[in-house]
């Protein structure tokens, strides 16, 4: 594990060293310095609608920058050729690729994290109430969502001609898993078998990264949810997460690399 390591400490420096990072947290400043500097007129639905559109920034922008910097980990190591001296170390396949995942999943976690500080913060000032259970579902829930995302990318750079490529496909799967897949199994029972039967095998193989997303806590001051619901929906990331890299790590340990 000091391998793995120390091969993440390497992937979250040179990530803070783009300025992609540096946007994440700009934007993070402006957006939650905006909420905490209007004025609201005690209009609740007004506060609602700006804590709205507030995470769904963070959310859009933690999306783009986590595939980017996953759809490019491996790419860039055999572009610039470092990956025959690290693997020479020795370092094992399995430890680079999990050293990489971590290294990504760290630094968008820092992110994700600075931005609720700064949402807490402020939201809690201005509305007087600080629902800290809530804020840490929803940020744990959406760090795990996030883990799965790399996951998912780093196997895709491994299947994919070029980084922009991988990166786009991934990013409409990820739109389409978030906005349809919950929709599948109702559509299956529209369809003739055997179309039918294999829709609804797909609704249930396919992560359902709906599960993850529980703004609505933070947005309409709603109850935390049950703390046993919310453990099934982290053992049901991490499960995804294993699958993901186990599998870039068989399609990675037979995969040739030309020097």
């Amino acid at each position: 594990m000091n391998v793995v390591f120390c091969i993440s400490a390497l992937v979250v420096k040179e990530l803070y060293r783009r300025k992609d990072f540096y946007v994440v947290f700009v934007l993070t400043a402006l957006i939650t310095l905006m909420m905490g500097s209007i004025s609201f007129f005690n209009d609740s639905s007004m506060a609602r609608y700006l804590k709205e559109l507030c995470l769904f920034l963070v959310w859009v922008s933690l999306l783009f920058i986590s595939v980017g910097a996953a759809a490019r980990q491996l790419p860039a190591e055999r572009e610039q050729r470092t990956i025959f001296p690290l693997l020479a170390k020795p370092v094992s396949r399995w430890q680079l690729i999990f050293g990489k995942f971590l290294g990504c999943w760290w630094s968008t976690g820092l992110a994700l994290m600075s931005f609720y500080v700064f949402f807490v913060i402020l939201s809690g000032t201005r509305e007087h109430e600080w629902p800290l259970a809530s804020y840490l579902q929803a940020a744990t829930l959406h760090w795990v969502l996030l883990g799965i995302i790399i996951a998912m990318v780093m196997l895709g750079s491994l299947v994919f001609a070029a980084p922009s490529s991988n990166a786009t496909i991934s990013v409409v799967s990820i739109v389409g898993l978030m906005f349809l897949a919950r929709y599948l199994n109702k559509i299956a029972l529209q369809q003739p078998e055997p179309l039918s039967s294999l829709i609804y095998a797909l609704y249930f193989i396919i992560p359902h990264l709906e599960f993850f997303d529980v703004r609505d806590l933070i947005i309409h001051h709603r109850a935390a949810i049950p703390w046993w619901a919310w453990s099934v929906a982290v053992v049901y990331g991490l499960a995804y997460v294993a699958m993901f890299l186990g599998a870039t790590w068989l399609i990675f340990r037979k995969k040739r690399l030309s020097t």
